[in-house]
């Protein structure tokens, strides 16, 4: 990018709803390693009813060297967030991050390095998990608050926006938007990224393009998790297009849910091994779930997600 070629414009996107700490993450954005003829330019979606936050982002963008668009996207819908950021974005690329996340100095630059190594058309990063002094030795140990992308068959099938950079502009899936209908429950970035493959996006993971979220108090309980871990799964229904597919793919969790929920029964006694199996359960019966189109429960909007 250094032989005279216009720059690189990358828009990162941020939605937020109510939390004051997105100060932190635009910090991190704003100390981001640039490459070589890059720009960066920051959007902020507000999913509040309010533009409550608008002051407070507007104020703090004015200390930062990296320009800050603030954008209203009412209300309680986080797909409507996401999709008034990608309505926004100008860039060749956009990369997306969350609020409560603060990402490593070199993490939009490794991003980019990953993606012009391969040629890929999306690149994920890992998430990682920060735990308080209150969190269970077990739920360190086994980090399910991380967010690790991974590949099946070798193959990167979706991902997630907590940590996600995605050609954008003249691309077949520039009129994407992510599913209103999924914009409460969660898993409308896991069914957006399912989308894009069939558009012909090929992923790629770079496991070096850090961000890091720390855990709240009210997150560190096994309820919560399995809460998450049967969303996750009901999300990853939309891997199965088709009836065949779909009963398929059902048929395999169930066994899997038998499976797991008899593992978790015989390691009672062992509260690591027995809460690992019974999050292992919760997934794959939200496959299940999701496989047949039962309703996913509403999650954003009722607390600062």
């Amino acid at each position: 990018m250094t032989d005279g070629s216009p720059a690189r414009r990358v828009d990162i996107l941020v939605c937020t709803f109510n939390r004051p700490q997105i100060t932190a993450t635009l910090d991190s954005l704003d100390a981001q390693k640039r490459p070589p003829a890059t720009e960066l330019r920051i959007i902020v979606a507000d999913n509040a009813e309010t533009p409550a936050s608008q002051s407070l982002i507007e104020e703090h963008a004015r200390t930062l060297a990296t320009p800050v668009r603030y954008v209203h996207a009412p209300a309680r819908n986080i797909s409507i967030a996401r999709n008034a950021c990608l309505d926004a974005a100008t860039g060749d690329w956009v990369a997306l991050i969350d609020d409560d996340e603060i990402a490593d100095g070199d993490w939009i630059a490794a991003l980019l390095r990953r993606a012009d190594e391969t040629g890929a058309d999306a690149v994920f990063g890992p998430a990682l998990a920060e735990y308080g002094p209150e969190a269970p030795e077990w739920m360190r140990q086994q980090a399910h608050h991380s967010n690790i992308p991974e590949r099946r068959d070798g193959v990167v099938e979706t991902g997630h926006t907590c940590n996600a950079l995605v050609r954008f502009g003249d691309v077949p899936w520039a009129d994407e938007r992510f599913d209103l209908a999924r914009g409460r429950s969660g898993g409308e970035d896991t069914e957006f990224f399912f989308r894009l493959m069939r558009h012909g996006a090929r992923f790629e993971i770079a496991d070096e393009a850090i961000v890091r979220e720390p855990v709240a108090p009210d997150r560190l309980r096994l309820g919560w998790l399995m809460q998450r871990k049967y969303r996750m799964g009901q999300s990853y229904a939309a891997s199965a297009p088709g009836l065949a597919a779909r009963v398929k793919l059902a048929l395999t969790a169930a066994a899997k849910t038998a499976y797991c929920g008899v593992a978790a029964c015989g390691r009672a006694a062992a509260t690591d091994r027995r809460n690992f199996w019974t999050l292992r359960m919760a997934l794959h019966a939200g496959v299940v779930s999701g496989c047949l189109a039962l309703p996913q429960a509403e999650l954003y909007g009722h607390r600062n997600d």
